[in-house]
């Protein structure tokens, strides 16, 4: 891997010419047009999630992430550095669907758009136009960063996997209602998104001990198999990234609640 899997503004500041990299901004498109990290390439979030209504979130198929990731000119020998302007969510969603294809030499960067813009780095508003690839995405049936309801109804009968909840406090106990049915995932651990985040320290992450602490004392053990859900996926992203980061064996809930709880067959508890 070319940088570390989060990686810092000042480290990508002496990589901004490295021509094995592809930046990519996942910012709001006003802010992209403003100013970001010199030579990055925006990204609609949209294009890097398909909706079956009621259920959204889930991968796009190979052909839309062909074309998506061939108009940005992804080639396989590029490190990826994603970043947002919201915490993570939406740079952790891209690094998990890359993951889910097999590409796995990306990272974060760490604080994304308020690290970046508030200490100082240098940014552009020069609207970069990429050359296109011929990339091919395949999404593995085993890919062990995704996971589906059909096994997660098998790992709650075994026993063997956590469950992390990223949504807020009113959807994880049912009284904020996104789908058919409200609560959670039987047995579910409920952790914000938002208390990964040292906000005051431009939005970057937790501290990885402090992190590693907190998903102890909600009873997630170090190397444990831990699935991750939020509405759609967006949300729980960012925990996917964090606990793959710590060596936990993360894997995403595609379509997560608006799958789950939309669905005749899948258990809830309020």
């Amino acid at each position: 891997m070319l940088l570390p899997r989060l990686v810092e503004a000042e480290i990508l500041e002496k990589e901004l010419e490295n021509p094995k990299l592809l930046i990519i901004d996942l910012c709001r498109h006003e802010y992209y047009q403003k100013h970001h990290v010199p030579g990055a390439y925006p990204l609609d979030y949209a294009t890097i999630v398909r909706n079956a209504p009621p259920v959204g979130g889930l991968l796009p198929s190979e052909e839309q992430l062909n074309h998506v990731l061939s108009a940005i000119g992804l080639t396989p020998e590029h490190h990826v550095i994603a970043y947002d302007d919201e915490g993570g969510g939406k740079a952790a969603r891209l690094l998990w669907t890359l993951a889910c294809i097999g590409h796995h030499n990306a990272s974060m960067l760490n604080g994304g758009l308020f690290a970046w813009i508030n200490e100082n780095h240098p940014v552009s508003s020069h609207l970069k136009q990429p050359t296109p690839s011929q990339y091919r995405a395949t999404i593995a049936p085993n890919a062990t960063a995704l996971i589906q309801a059909e096994e997660i109804i098998s790992a709650l009968d075994k026993g063997e996997s956590a469950l992390l909840d990223a949504r807020s406090e009113g959807e994880y106990h049912g009284s904020k209602k996104f789908a058919e049915r409200a609560g959670r995932i039987p047995g579910a651990i409920h952790l914000e998104w938002t208390e990964l985040m040292n906000q005051p320290n431009n939005m970057r992450l937790k501290p990885a001990e402090e992190i590693r602490e907190m998903l102890k004392e909600h009873g997630i053990e170090d190397g444990q198999e831990v699935i991750t859900y939020c509405q759609t996926h967006h949300r729980s992203a960012l925990s996917w990234f964090v606990l793959d980061l710590l060596g936990y064996k993360a894997r995403g809930y595609e379509g997560s609640w608006s799958d789950w709880g939309n669905r005749e067959d899948t258990p809830i508890e309020i």
